[in-house]
Parts: C-alpha cells; structure tokens; sequence
C-alpha cells in the first residue's frame, strides 16, 4: 500500500460536517495526495474509512477514488450498519452485474 494511502486509512473514519475545520481541511489535504487508479488493497482499505454524512463532498470524491480500482466493480466491499456509503459501493457493485 502506498504512503499516502496509509496515512490517510490511518488517520481514521472521515469526519462529519458538524467537525471543526481544521479536522474537516486535514482530511480532504490527505485525501488530495492520493493519486488515481488506487489498487484492489487500497480500494478496500479505503472503504473503511468513510464517515457518517458526505463531509461536505469529501466522501463521494472518497467514493469515486475507490471506483478507480481494476477490481471496483466486482468487488465486495465490507459493510457496516451505519455506513451507508460502504453500502452504496456494494448496490452500484450490485448493478454492474
């Protein structure tokens, strides 16, 4: 996994939009270094770290960078019950087949 790829999976779930700027501003400067196509392991990874609301657009460019995976559209990506953005990953999944 590349660098920039484990920075941003280790600084944890997105924040949502109730957080301070701060937090909000680190999250998307660590989401930029991440370079399009990601690999089948970065995209999982990545899957794990979406936050509970759209983070002020955040989360759909999280989204779409998971997509570039070569993999993204047979994968299955791991869910949780109050994340409905790993779910929306595995529906669009769903609708490629």
């Amino acid at each position: 996994m590349r660098p920039e790829v484990r920075d941003l999976v280790d600084a944890g779930s997105f924040p949502d939009e109730d957080a301070n700027e701060e937090s909000i501003e680190r999250t998307q400067l660590l989401l930029e270094r991440v370079a399009a196509p990601v690999t089948d392991e970065e995209a999982q990874a990545l899957a794990t770290i979406f936050g509970p609301d759209n983070c002020y657009g955040l989360s759909w460019t999280l989204l779409h960078l998971v997509e570039t995976a070569p993999g993204a559209h047979t994968a299955h990506y791991p869910t949780h019950p109050k994340n409905l953005w790993r779910d929306l990953l595995n529906n669009r999944v769903a609708t490629e087949k």
